[in-house]
């Protein structure tokens, strides 16, 4: 039996002692060091971090952005514009303005219109109502005339006659007393009778009435 030539270029086998404990001493034996990545650890400590601590890093990370920002220098296209908005809002004003002042003013001299209108006609009113008194007023005559009034108080007009202002108290900015005497049946300073009717209008007082006034029992 003969020996087998022994390979002397073979390399030798070795072993790596990976035990954490040491078989001899029986103590820890010591980790190599291991290289980890910076942005691996900051995203696992991220991931594993507490969430209100994440919104606070979130808010303080956009409050540093916002106030690295520099606010725009204002410019002379700004500066300028802003002086045209203005003149163009007082322009609007003055206008704005104007417009209710003119058409206040149409609206006077409209109502003064017709009141110069109606006061021309109050000679015409008292010959019908003469007339209606004589018992003159019939026929078409008496149809025209009540249209005429019925025309006029559809515009403003308000008749003081008899009928609305006896019983009804002395007014001296509505009324123009011609006489005054006792009366049992109308109490003191109240009409007793109208001489000649007056009008209104629109609280205007177109002509005021004459009226006879009760002393009441003097």
């Amino acid at each position: 039996m003969t020996d087998q030539p022994h390979n002397e270029d073979q390399e030798p086998i070795r072993f790596t002692d990976k035990r954490r404990i040491d078989p001899e001493t029986g103590k820890l034996r010591d980790q190599p060091d291991t290289e980890v990545d910076p942005a691996e650890a900051e995203q696992a400590s991220s991931e594993h971090a507490d969430p209100l601590s994440q919104v606070e890093d979130i808010l303080n990370a956009a409050s540093t952005q916002a106030s690295e920002q520099e606010a725009p220098e204002p410019s002379a296209d700004t500066d300028q514009a802003a002086e045209l908005r203005e003149d163009l809002q007082r322009l609007q004003a003055e206008f704005v303005n104007y417009r209710r002042r003119v058409d206040r003013d149409r609206d006077v001299a409209k109502d003064n219109a017709k009141f110069s209108m109606l006061e021309s006609l109050l000679p015409v009113l008292d010959d019908i109502d003469a007339a209606d008194a004589a018992g003159d007023l019939d026929g078409p005559f008496a149809a025209i005339a009540r249209k005429l009034l019925a025309t006029l108080e559809s515009v403003g007009l308000v008749k003081h006659d008899n009928e609305t202002l006896v019983g009804e108290p002395f007014d001296p900015a509505h009324h123009e007393a011609m006489l005054r005497q006792p009366s049992q049946e109308v109490e003191a300073e109240h009409i007793v009778q109208v001489f000649r009717n007056g009008y209104l209008y629109n609280e205007r007082v177109l002509r005021a009435a004459q009226v006879m006034v009760s002393g009441g029992n003097e």
